[in-house]
């Protein structure tokens, strides 16, 4: 019988599901306080990927408001466990947060990758998303 991925919203109805979580799904271990901020955050949105419950992909978003222009949908992260990539895991995954943006009547969803991340834009170009020419300035605070 092959296996059964599903996927769900994180709430705090579904945050049980993290006490297993397959490695390389996050980039860091939860914090149980950042968590419970993040569940109370408006505009926020993760998407688990769930096969035997175990938690074997995640997808961050959040509405980006702005005062002048239509909102936007940011994808902050993205993650798969390697034995369940090229699986169409990660591609589920961004498909839900493009029609979450959607029905918020978002104008565009953007996310930024390394550009040598090749398996990451191979998904967006994919997905119909076109490559930016820009610059990432961050500041360590």
């Amino acid at each position: 019988m092959p296996e059964v991925i599903t996927t769900c919203r994180l709430t705090r109805d579904t945050v049980g599901l993290l006490e297993n979580i397959a490695e390389e799904v996050f980039d860091q271990e939860i914090n149980a306080q950042r968590l419970a901020t993040y569940l109370k955050s408006s505009g926020h949105l993760m998407i688990i990927a769930v096969c035997e419950k175990q938690v074997i992909g995640q997808i961050a978003a959040y509405v980006h408001s702005h005062p002048d222009r239509a909102s936007d949908v940011y994808i902050d992260n993205l993650g798969v466990a390697p034995p369940f990539q090229r699986r169409g895991v990660a591609r589920r995954l961004l498909d839900e947060v493009l029609a979450w943006g959607k029905t918020l009547d978002c104008d565009q969803a953007w996310i930024v990758t390394d550009t040598e991340n090749n398996a990451a834009r191979a998904l967006y170009e994919g997905r119909g998303a076109a490559a930016e020419p820009i610059g990432m300035f961050s500041y360590k605070l």
